[in-house]
């Protein structure tokens, strides 16, 4: 029995409504006691290429904390205070991102939901409210991606594909929400807040059917570099979740990825793949893939511009990248590949075709 393509078929993404880069960059300059220190987080978050990120929180005017009291330079909340407010916020974020998906619409044929997310856990989760809001049957097939951190948008594609080859009527939901804000954490060292820098909110919602229409999903590769495991971790704490993010993370992923190159990509040559959607996990994230794969300059706009709008959106990133390709409307046939990391060190890419 011949199996059934998977596509893409759409992705919308959306963002909460408090923009907040300049904010809570001076709120955590302000843990630093160093002058000299000081200055030099400000000169490295200038170069970070990020011009905007939100949060579901609202920064005060004075960038002393957080209008609701979140946040405060005397006192950071625990980690059940934050997994309220994760409980809280994520379902009018992911309901905006389905909204403009179409769901209303769509939900009574949605077959299977998948979620990935590793910034906030709650049962009955976002999976059930998901189910309630847009009339999805009560028979969905439901599976929860949890904790992969960055990469986790490519394996919920991974699954969504083994779902539809296996059932070609099979139609699947696929939300990544991300609610990083929530997880700053008290610290003076400047690698770790130029860490908590990078992060924002943000959602996704993509439909992955055997419909022949955007993205056809062609393969995928997982890399590990376990020699690196201690380069990036997340972990749960007593006070939120506690992130170690390494500033030898792109060298390790530009010394790591030509040995990788030729599985990533299927057996083609870089100048094969026109589309890259590379996971902007920071400027020299992005610098570093380019360089360790061979990616020319221009094929990696969107992930930059992705970056400067929106900062690091945890695993809905890498799909606000693939939204940004579809809405340019490339060619039928052209090919592309998409990259994202996380803990361990790993690496997942995914190849596509545009259909």
């Amino acid at each position: 029995m011949t199996q059934s393509a998977a596509h893409i078929n759409r992705v919308a993404t959306a963002v909460p409504r408090h923009e907040v880069h300049d904010a809570f960059r001076i709120f955590a300059g302000r843990q630093i006691t160093d002058g000299r220190v000081r200055s030099a987080f400000a000169r490295l978050a200038e170069r970070s290429q990020i011009a905007r990120r939100y949060s579901v929180l609202q920064p005060d005017r004075e960038a002393r904390g957080t209008t609701c009291g979140f946040y405060d330079l005397r006192c950071f909340p625990s980690t059940g205070t934050r997994m309220a407010r994760f409980e809280a916020e994520a379902p009018m974020l992911a309901e905006d991102a389905c909204l403009a998906l179409g769901l209303e619409r769509e939900g009574p044929g949605i077959t299977h939901l998948v979620l990935a997310t590793c910034t906030g856990f709650a049962a009955p989760g976002l999976d059930h409210w998901l189910i309630r809001r847009f009339g999805l049957p009560g028979g969905v097939e439901r599976s929860i991606i949890g904790f992969m951190g960055c990469q986790a948008a490519i394996n919920a594609l991974k699954l969504a594909r083994h779902v539809v080859r296996s059932d070609h009527r099979a139609r699947v939901l696929v939300v990544n929400l991300e609610l990083c804000s929530l997880h700053l954490q008290p610290s003076s060292e400047i690698e770790q807040l130029l860490c908590f820098l990078l992060f924002a909110d943000g959602c996704s919602a993509t439909l992955v059917s055997a419909e022949e229409a955007g993205l056809r999903i062609d393969g995928f590769h997982s890399a590990l570099v376990p020699e690196a495991a201690d380069q990036i971790t997340w972990r749960i704490g007593d006070s939120g979740f506690d992130m170690t993010l390494s500033g030898f993370v792109p060298l390790t992923l530009a010394r790591a990825l030509p040995e990788h190159a030729l599985a990533i990509l299927g057996g083609l040559a870089p100048e094969e793949i026109a589309l890259w959607a590379v996971h902007p996990g920071g400027r020299s994230v992005v610098d570093a893939v380019g360089h360790g794969i061979g990616i020319p300059e221009p094929a990696l706009a969107h992930s930059r511009a992705v970056l400067r709008e929106h900062g690091n959106m945890s695993s809905a990133t890498v799909m606000f990248v693939l939204a940004r390709m579809l809405a340019a409307a490339p060619a039928p046939g052209t090919r592309g590949c998409a990259l994202a990391f996380g803990p361990g060190l790993s690496a997942e890419s995914m190849r596509f075709t545009v259909a």
